[in-house]
């Protein structure tokens, strides 16, 4: 090369450090010991290790770059109905069951489980998101299908076991199996009430369904739960994409999506032509059966985005640390230190709730009542406020890498182009705030074991104090309550966060959260920290601290 090429003043590749550990991170590793599953910490380090190589960024752009090929038809005219994936989003998948980031924790008697699962899917997230959808359907796919007692003796062992077994072959002959859903149609999106897919018995105990499915993601996953109408209304089935008898049910892919991000992940359309389906749950109490469903990838809803924003997070650190401009490091630079710690806040704050989300779910499994009320409103409030805060999350890292970050070569366009799904999936910000407000209005005990996590914050900040006192009041007053929907359930998010902050948090953290969330002009733009809290300079190197990329030393 001319001697004029010579790199000067770009950051080295993170990757190739060696030593980058993703599950690093200090406030992962304390919300994995406070929620129960400081137990796993060794089998995370493991895959943080692995997701922190370039050998894993590879796969990861791999995946995304060589999108799904639908094929209709072989070479003879017959109907197979297949999608080839690249190679790497099968070594993504296989990872990923491998460490049991799918089912694995139903089958899991040891407490923190769901903890456990969800820091490995959190770390993994960060190498790709798109492969993530199977591994969450999958995961909240058990507790629907335990409606039907009998499947899930037949499939439950297979979806909670440890093997990626690739291939369309009947369920019962593979060593695991994957799990989707199949509900939304072109009618009625998030009004699955409005479905017409028709379910009519068979003789043989089976139903037969015939309809059009407007968005089947994973669709070449073995299972797929669905709704559709059936005689006694809309109802819940399993639909097999492979029968018993070796032949192919009759589900046709008709295209699939040519989606903003999530590129790696097949998405379908699909046409049931008198698919053959078993019941699951009450008849006529479809949405009932499968609301467990939602509220778990709900759930992994939030950990995707918490994930998306601490890896943009890592990249605009490390960017920073090692970059140059006008005489001095970018991260010494008074407006790009507000900028990152600000960033950082955000991202924290996510990684928090979502820990204390998932250890809701896994107390609520075991049993605890309190935590099953808590965590079906926090999962909503969670999914509504950490997801819509993503975009422009990752959008703000981006920009401080410049036009760097606008270069496909950064990842950077990657972790953009992704961040809006996660609030549009499983019910948009409208859908996620309104059924907040319903839960509110129909379920006391869940209001209750809201504030009583709040509560546990109380008179530990006098900001946080009084976020609580108007929250209180707003609730108090139904008039334009749904109007009002989104501003309340983000002050209900907003008080949640804070208050985990301020109770496990360092106090450099804390303050200048709260600080800025609650009682400040924040939330225009990232980089608008106050000066001083309580008369102390904000502790930027503090908060920037425990943003770095976690290393192994």
């Amino acid at each position: 090369m001319p001697p004029t090429h010579e790199v000067v003043n770009q950051p080295s590749p993170l990757e190739d450090s060696g030593d980058y550990n993703v599950a690093g991170e200090p406030a992962l590793r304390e919300g994995l010991e406070r929620e129960g599953a400081g137990w796993a910490a060794q089998a995370l380090d493991e895959l943080g290790r692995l997701a922190g190589t370039a050998r894993a960024r590879g796969w990861a752009e791999q995946a995304d770059a060589n999108t799904p090929v639908l094929r209709t038809h072989d070479r003879y005219g017959h109907r197979i109905d297949e999608v080839d994936f690249h190679p790497a989003w099968h070594v993504l998948l296989d990872t990923a069951v491998g460490h049991g980031l799918h089912a694995a924790p139903w089958a899991e008697q040891r407490a923190g489980a769901h903890v456990a699962r969800a820091a490995g899917f959190y770390v993994w997230s960060q190498v790709e998101a798109g492969h993530g959808c199977p591994v969450s359907m999958t995961y909240a796919a058990v507790p629907a299908l335990r409606h039907a007692p009998g499947l899930a003796a037949r499939f439950e062992p297979l979806l909670t076991a440890r093997t990626y077994d690739v291939g369309l072959r009947p369920p019962q002959t593979k060593r695991g199996l994957l799990a989707g859903m199949s509900m939304t149609e072109k009618q009625g999106g998030s009004d699955v009430r409005a479905n017409t897919t028709r379910a009519v018995p068979g003789p043989d105990g089976g139903f037969r369904l015939t309809g059009h499915k407007w968005f089947t993601s994973a669709p070449m996953s073995d299972l797929f739960l669905t709704l559709a109408q059936g005689p006694e209304g809309l109802s819940c089935f399993l639909v097999p994409r492979v029968l018993p008898d070796g032949s192919r049910n009759a589900l046709f892919l008709q295209r699939l999506k040519n989606k903003l991000g999530n590129r790696s992940n097949a998405s379908a359309e699909i046409e049931y032509e008198g698919a053959f389906a078993w019941p699951v749950g009450e008849p006529g109490r479809g949405v009932r059966t499968i609301v467990e469903m939602v509220n778990l990838t709900r759930l992994d809803c939030v950990l995707g985005s918490a994930a998306g924003m601490r890896a943009a997070l890592v990249q605009a650190v490390h960017h920073a640390t090692e970059r140059r401009a006008f005489g001095a490091l970018l991260v010494d630079q008074p407006l790009m230190r507000n900028v990152l710690a600000d960033l950082a806040l955000e991202s924290e704050a996510a990684t928090a709730l979502a820990l204390r989300l998932a250890g809701a779910v896994d107390r609520a499994v075991r049993g605890d009542a309190e935590e099953r009320a808590f965590r079906r409103i926090a999962v909503a409030v969670g999914k509504f406020w950490v997801t819509k805060r993503q975009p422009a999350h990752v959008a703000e890292a981006l920009e401080c890498l410049g036009g760097n970050g606008y270069v496909e070569e950064s990842g950077m366009p990657r972790l953009f182009r992704e961040s809006p799904l996660n609030s549009i999936w499983e019910g948009s910000g409208n859908v996620a705030a309104l059924d907040v407000l319903r839960v509110l209005s129909r379920e006391p005990d869940a209001a209750a074991a809201f504030f009583a996590e709040l509560d546990r914050a109380a008179g530990a900040d006098a900001r946080l104090d009084a976020a609580v006192r108007r929250l209180r009041g707003e609730l108090a007053d139904p008039e334009g309550a749904e109007y009002r929907a989104r501003a309340v359930v983000g002050l209900m998010a907003l008080c949640l966060q804070a208050a985990l902050l301020v109770r496990h948090a360092p106090a450099a953290v804390a303050d200048a959260f709260t600080a800025s969330r609650l009682d400040g002009e924040w939330g225009h733009v990232f980089g608008t920290l106050p000066r001083a809290v309580d008369g102390n300079a904000v502790d930027t190197a503090a908060i920037l601290d425990r943003a770095r990329p976690g290393l192994d030393r």
